[in-house]
């Protein structure tokens, strides 16, 4: 039988420690957190290797991202035990059961029915009364419970919707991979005032999520 607080210290240690990580509160949180609880049962015995995993069915495209590169997404967007944050691509809930202990509130954006029936159930399960999931377009935000202190999408994008950076706060901040493969970085968006501008984080690979792709483009 799998030991998962075993596994979940193995993770810290070895996934996000050794690769900057080192922001204590996302340590703590993400040691806390039962990751196996967020994926379905053929999975729960590989939650916490290395790779992307995959939530729902096959055809529906879903995947929890790999441990190192969520935590250090989570440690760019430098949540503050007083913000609001709307997680982007909630799926079942696993980054914002791990936000919650960071934030003062967690709005969970999801518009699969299915994942979002799955994270609301876990989150209650769990215990945690600072997140809320709703349902709607994922790229276009969820702008009724806005603005945000913080937005983090997770998953990777082709193309970042205006109307995400539209819903932070004055001083807000976006946290987002963009492209795939081996092209994909994580970046830091920063609004202040009308004006956004952004900078690197670090190169990282994670599976896209639907309704972020580029328009395919007409050719002659």
């Amino acid at each position: 039988m799998t030991d998962f607080n075993q596994s979940r210290r193995k993770m810290v240690d070895n996934q996000l420690r050794t690769n900057d990580v080192t922001d204590h509160r996302i340590l703590d949180a993400m040691e806390l957190v039962p990751r196996e609880r967020f994926v379905p049962a053929s999975k729960k015995a590989v939650a916490y290797i290395d790779e992307d995993l995959p939530i729902g069915p096959s055809d529906c495209g879903r995947f929890l991202m790999k441990p190192h590169i969520f935590g250090k997404l989570v440690q760019l967007a430098e949540i503050r035990e007083n913000d609001v944050v709307l997680v982007v691509g909630a799926g079942t809930g696993y980054s914002s059961a791990v936000i919650s202990k960071l934030a003062a509130s967690v709005v969970a954006l999801e518009e699969n029915d299915d994942l979002a029936k799955v994270a609301a159930e876990v989150l209650v399960d769990l215990g945690i009364e600072n997140a809320v999931v709703v349902e709607g377009p994922m790229n276009k935000g969820y702008a009724a419970e806005g603005p945000y202190d913080v937005i983090l999408v997770d998953g990777a994008v082709e193309v970042l919707p205006p109307d995400l950076t539209e819903q932070l706060k004055a001083d807000g901040r976006l946290a987002v991979i963009e492209g795939q493969g081996g092209a994909g970085v994580a970046r830091l968006y920063q609004k202040s005032g009308d004006a956004v501008s952004s900078r690197f984080g670090f190169n990282a690979s994670v599976s896209l999520l639907p309704g972020f792709a580029k328009a395919k483009e007409f050719e002659f």
